[in-house]
């Protein structure tokens, strides 16, 4: 796929897929905090399990690497773009003080020679970062950094983006536009203290981009409908939100924003059944485009204190998928992409969580069970060859 076509043909679905970089040692953030060579794969090492039938740890197939090595990144992103992968959409963090977690993006994905073969996007991942690595049940909540950030902040993310990222010849793009998604609305309208102050603001961060010799950005929402994380919250008329901020296009980020656990193992087709009832609801109720989440799994008991019981008490403590086999999760992708073929107009675009979300049991790169399972999945209903699956 060229990098300068952006949308597929009508008889295609682009697959972008969000990327976790918190897989490296070295953060500065991390570093001060937990120490010199930490990452989150201390949480996977250590994960146990803990209830009858729950399979902990899970051991990557390819060992701990660093995401922030070129090599390493040139490796997943080979197997991303064999496997029909078009886009990762990264986890971007950025606050009053600086970014966060960019270390896979600069590093790793940029410096990668092969960084042409899939293309990149950024999604501001713009919530409250709690200490939850690990979180010890019942311990107080502790806020490292707001994801209300200042306007003047904003005014620097965007010249950072425009400049470092947007204008990059492999930056996935939307209508020739660069995607930049916004994890949370609430969030970004506090950091403004009105609708209309939020507003300018997006407006300004377009014409940044057009001064930059680009037609615009592409503005995407996530949406949810019921808070995850610690700190989340979400505004009483998202669709109307929508509209007044001028968003292009809304998408979620998993399924479990929009579908309560209501059991320790709930089934994943029980989950998928009712995400897309919702996906129902959401074409209904907004203006532009919704792109569709197609989640692999959920369980976020290694971010638990593994000296805890684990129980349904809130995140990390909290019920898990099950029955999330390669085969279910290629049939939830082939509904999926079913679904968007059937649909009159584009763009066809679908995301899944996620890359390397191993500390919430939601990843495509190969572990030790299902080796290439999740990414032959992809590659049998969105990228059909004939040659052999699960090489690289």
């Amino acid at each position: 796929m060229l990098a300068s076509v952006t949308l597929a043909p009508a008889d295609k679905v682009t697959v972008a897929c969000y990327y976790f970089g918190n897989y490296h040692p070295g953060d500065a953030r991390n570093t001060k905090l937990k120490g010199k060579d930490w990452s989150e794969w201390e949480l996977v090492k250590a994960a146990k399990p803990r209830f009858p039938g729950h399979h902990q740890p899970n051991v990557p197939l390819w060992g701990y690497t660093d995401e922030s090595d070129p090599k390493a990144m040139a490796r997943k992103i080979d197997a991303a773009a064999d496997h029909g992968i078009d886009a990762f959409i990264f986890d971007w963090y950025s606050y009053d003080d600086g970014p966060f977690l960019e270390r896979p993006i600069d590093n790793g994905y940029l410096k990668a020679k092969n960084n042409k073969r899939v293309q990149f996007a950024l999604m501001w991942a713009n919530h409250d970062w709690i200490d939850i690595h690990p979180y010890r049940k019942g311990a107080p909540q502790k806020l490292l950094y707001p994801g209300r950030v200042k306007p003047e902040t904003f005014e620097k993310i965007g010249d950072h983006i425009v400049r470092d990222y947007f204008r990059k010849p492999n930056y996935w793009k939307v209508d020739g536009k660069p995607y930049f998604s916004i994890y949370e609305l609430e969030k970004l309208v506090q950091s403004f203290g009105s609708v209309a102050a939020t507003r300018q603001a997006l407006d300004q961060l377009r014409a940044k981009a057009r001064k930059a010799g680009l037609p615009g950005v592409h503005l995407n929402a996530v949406v949810w409908g019921q808070p995850i994380l610690p700190g989340e919250s979400q505004p009483t008329d998202m669709p109307k939100l929508i509209k007044d901020l001028g968003f292009d296009s809304v998408t979620s980020y998993v399924w479990i924003h929009h579908v309560g656990l209501p059991q320790q193992q709930t089934d994943y087709n029980y989950v998928r059944d009712r995400y897309f009832a919702f996906w129902d609801s959401a074409a209904q109720q907004y203006a532009v485009p919704y792109f569709p989440n197609v989640t692999m799994g959920w369980d976020s008991s290694p971010r638990a204190d593994q000296r805890d019981a684990f129980e349904n008490v809130g995140y990390p403590f909290m019920n898990t998928m099950s029955g999330n086999t390669p085969e279910r999760f290629r049939e939830a992708l082939q509904l999926t992409k079913d679904r968007l073929l059937k649909q009159p107009h584009g763009p066809r675009v679908l995301n899944i969580n996620c890359w390397n979300e191993w500390t919430e049991g939601s990843y495509l790169e190969p572990d030790t069970v299902s080796k290439f399972g999740y990414l032959d999945a992809v590659k049998v209903v969105l990228h059909p060859r004939p040659d052999k699956l699960g090489t690289k």
